[in-house]
């Protein structure tokens, strides 16, 4: 495992340059990516915070995610990250929008959706998108890969430049 923190850096470089701000909705990550995030000293200028939804109704009540999306996808699926992520960024007031959700393990696999599948997804103002991810390891690592891949992602919506400037969301 690598350690996140020059990511973590980079990141709030990006998002100071652009003048953007930040906020997360978790699952399967329990807060991590928050933490990694709040880890570095000083980001309050572009933190605004997080929610960790675990359980399905978390998702519903506090994060906005369709029911109808879970009851067809799936907890774990591209379609409930993306609502995550756009619900992150629209209830906090944030420019970028970042989410996890997945299956950490031991247990909770099926052979449709095994342990070690995450799919994590960033909303900016100019659109959002979800990536599906198997990563490999105990429930340890399957995490600390989730938020190493969530950060990458985060920084990369933040690479696409100052044409993604618009008005925050309402």
């Amino acid at each position: 495992m690598t350690d996140p923190s020059e990511r973590v850096h980079q990141l709030i470089s990006a998002l100071r340059q652009q003048g953007w701000r930040i906020a997360v909705g978790e699952s399967c990550t329990g807060g991590e990516l928050g933490a990694c995030i709040t880890d570095l000293p000083g980001v309050s200028d572009v933190f605004l915070g997080g929610i960790i939804a675990y359980h399905n109704s978390a998702k519903t009540q506090l994060l906005g995610v369709s029911a109808t999306t879970i009851a067809r996808h799936g907890a774990v699926s591209a379609e409930t990250a993306r609502e995550m992520a756009c619900e992150s960024r629209r209830r906090f007031g944030a420019d970028l929008g970042v989410a996890i959700t997945g299956i950490a393990g031991p247990g909770g696999g099926t052979p449709e959706k095994p342990v070690g599948v995450v799919f994590i997804a960033v909303s900016t103002p100019s659109g959002t998108t979800a990536r599906a991810f198997r990563f490999k390891g105990d429930r340890t690592a399957v995490r600390r890969q989730a938020v190493e891949a969530a950060l990458e992602m985060a920084l990369c919506a933040t690479e696409e430049g100052p044409s993604l400037r618009a008005a925050r969301p309402a």
